[in-house]
């Protein structure tokens, strides 16, 4: 009988590789009856692969004669994942491998599964130790596309991320995490939320130092009328609430906006919630003193949270984004007053999702950038980037765990 968790895992890395649905879409397809402890190890296991899958084939290249079909190397990569990456023992991992080739009609492969998965215990960690992980498991576009900080945005994404929490106004920082320069407070990856005293209460919520920035940088004070666009989960809905400002929450998705609603009322903070596409969303011209625009994007700034990312988008997505961000900033534009200030945000690593939007957007008139000060900045200064941008990567902070990518700017309507 196959083991349910790499039962699971080999239906996660399918849905990711072969049909480009997230991983969080595939987790959501798994079977209601499977136990919460074999969905969750699952889930670590298919993470394993997808983040250091470049390394992975290469370890296993050498002990293959020729390419065997897809499905029977997700078979070999789970196998060489639990040996190398997640220490399970040799004699259990290459078992529930064969097995699995087996109850997936890949029979005829158990014997290569078997041989490939017995050298990979024995020599493998030798090869492993050879390899360059940070290249061979990032796709070339992307390598490219980062420049210099290709290389330590890499050697992030290579752990999984800390949890990250945002604190209520007011609320104490609960014992055992670090307290972030930014003033957020982590904890070691794997830190389930329910775990930390007063995520239940609803006195802080998941949200990685990087994006709690944007709102921070908004600055909105008591009273003044803020939009948050594309507003979902609430995180950023909630900073803006906490500061007294009167937030109008405007997200397109109707399941999503229910969340959003939810973690509201869990944390006893109130907005204006409007189900809208903010791109079509028209209320009185000139209505806000303040907007956030937390664009849709290619997500790539996210990736040690979502190693599916770099296997389900494509340059040519991101060239698509850059088209409805530059809609959205558009429209954000429409619904500031004269001297009121719009944050734009991507949690992006992309160069395109970034200054060529807001270039792009000075050029419509309108709005004029109004660059971050390094007072401002002045707990990640590292941050500050040409332009006077805010610009984060993984590859920050290596002493303290990293952060999201994250883009953003400030421009003011003219």
């Amino acid at each position: 009988m196959t083991d349910p968790t790499r039962d699971a895992a080999f239906d996660l890395l399918s849905a990711v590789l072969d049909r480009r649905r997230t991983l969080e879409e595939a987790l959501d397809a798994l079977p209601p009856g499977l136990a919460p402890r074999d969905r969750a190890a699952a889930h670590r296991l298919a993470a394993a692969v997808l983040r250091r899958m470049g390394t992975l084939d290469a370890v296993l290249e050498p002990y293959l004669r020729k390419q065997p079909p897809e499905p029977v190397r997700h078979v070999l990569r789970l196998g060489a994942a639990g040996v190398l990456l997640l220490e399970t023992p040799p004699h259990a991992a290459v078992a529930t491998a064969v097995a699995l080739a087996r109850s997936r009609g890949l029979a005829p492969f158990a014997g290569l599964v078997n041989a490939v998965l017995r050298r990979v215990a024995t020599g493998g960690a030798a090869v492993l130790a050879e390899l360059d992980g940070p290249r061979l498991d990032t796709p070339a576009w992307l390598w490219q596309s980062w420049g210099a900080a290709a290389r330590a945005i890499a050697i992030a994404h290579q752990n999984p991320a800390p949890l990250d929490l945002t604190l209520r106004p007011g609320a104490a920082a609960p014992e055992g995490g670090l307290r972030l320069p930014t003033g957020s407070v982590r904890y070691p990856a794997g830190t389930h939320p329910d775990a930390v005293p007063g995520f239940a209460e609803g006195l802080l919520w998941v949200q990685d130092a990087a994006a709690a920035l944007p709102a921070r940088l908004l600055a909105a004070q008591p009273g003044e009328r803020v939009a948050d666009l594309c507003a979902a989960p609430g995180g950023k809905t909630a900073q803006l609430a906490a500061t007294g400002a009167a937030v109008t929450a405007v997200e397109h998705d109707e399941r999503r906006l229910q969340r959003l609603a939810e973690n509201l009322r869990r944390w006893g903070l109130a907005a204006t919630l409007v189900q809208a596409d903010a791109a079509a969303w028209a209320p009185a011209k000139g209505a806000f003193d303040a907007v956030l625009l937390d664009a849709p994007c290619s997500a790539t700034g996210t990736m040690r949270r979502h190693p599916d990312v770099p296997y389900i988008k494509r340059p040519r997505d991101v060239q698509a984004l850059t088209e409805t961000q530059d809609r959205l900033l558009a429209a954000a534009a429409g619904l500031l007053r004269p001297g009121g200030r719009l944050v734009y945000a991507v949690c992006s690593l992309q160069p395109e999702e970034g200054a060529p939007r807001i270039a792009a957007a000075a050029a419509q008139g309108g709005l004029q950038p109004q660059p971050f000060t390094a007072r401002e900045l002045q707990d990640l200064p590292e941050a500050l980037a040409d332009e006077g941008h805010l610009r984060t990567h993984p590859g920050m902070w290596p002493g303290l765990g990293g952060m999201d990518g994250f883009f953003a700017a400030r421009l003011v309507k003219v």
